[in-house]
């Protein structure tokens, strides 16, 4: 089951931090056109085919406008819907609902196109034993938001953080002089208990002194098809292989093929569009 990864108090105030660049308290358009008693109802709808994702964002940015504001979730976090489908169904007043309006479209419309466009990867490789992966290529401050909607979206997180494991890149090898192995045995020897130790490979030779080494998962980078497949032969099982680099959705199914476990796909959340959205009043 999907857990929004954001408490109650955190939520709340990116919400209201939101609301105030907005400056939705103090919208004068509405303000002047809309009477303070005025009550109406609405719905957020899809516009196009994807993935929901961030309705308690949206929720929160009406409710915080006036309390009194009542909303349904019609379709959760996880749905996949269609053009005209509802996802909230909203009461409240009129100009809590217009002035909360751009924030609540703005969370969702962002982190349903995450969740869609990993939806769209995950079908890619639909049938083979490999898992979408992000990465930390994420918006400043919208890191775990995103990731949840990579979840959203049936992807896979990779670490959340520097601190979730080791992943020794090739500016990382420099430092040792592009010596795998070393690098790999400094980290194991380093490494807390329970951290995995990842390196960054581009040929087959690197391949093999990281499993001298005792790496336990090799990243693959910006490899054809063909090097990737005799990567993956040479580690035969003896740790876990994970695809990177230029992944497309052209190219994702070719890179599957090649049996490897994993493929991390930057442009999850570095180049999703906007998952098309609206509220519109009933």
């Amino acid at each position: 089951m999907l857990r929004f990864p954001l408490g109650q108090e955190e939520l709340d105030a990116r919400v209201h931090a939101a609301l105030a660049e907005d400056r939705a308290f103090d919208d004068v358009t509405t303000l002047a056109t809309v009477a303070a008693e005025s009550w109406s109802e609405a719905r957020l709808v899809a516009r196009q085919r994807g993935v929901v994702c961030g309705t308690a964002l949206a929720v929160a940015a009406m409710r915080q406008l006036d309390a009194s504001v009542v909303a349904e979730v019609l379709r959760p976090d996880g749905t996949h819907v269609a053009p005209g489908d509802a996802i909230i169904r909203i009461s409240g007043p009129a100009r809590a609902l217009l002035s909360a309006e751009r924030v609540a479209l703005n969370f969702m419309q962002r982190l349903s196109g995450v969740a869609s466009l990993t939806a769209r990867y995950v079908a890619a490789v639909q049938g083979l034993p490999v898992h979408i992966l992000d990465t930390r290529k994420t918006t400043p401050g919208w890191r775990r938001l995103e990731k949840y909607a990579v979840l959203c979206g049936g992807g896979r997180n990779h670490r959340m953080d520097l601190s979730d494991a080791i992943l020794i890149k090739d500016n990382h090898l420099v430092a040792v002089g592009g010596d795998v192995g070393e690098a790999v045995r400094v980290s194991r020897a380093m490494a807390p208990k329970g951290v995995l130790v990842e390196v960054e490979c581009d040929r087959l030779e690197q391949v093999a002194a990281a499993l001298d080494a005792g790496a336990e998962m090799i990243l693959l980078d910006n490899m054809a098809p063909e090097l990737l497949r005799s990567c993956v032969q040479l580690v035969a099982g003896r740790a876990r292989t994970e695809a990177s680099g230029g992944v497309t959705l052209d190219t994702v199914r070719a890179i599957a093929e090649t049996d490897v476990d994993y493929i991390s796909v930057g442009a999850l959340t570095h180049s999703a569009p906007a998952l098309d959205l609206a509220l519109d009043f009933t």
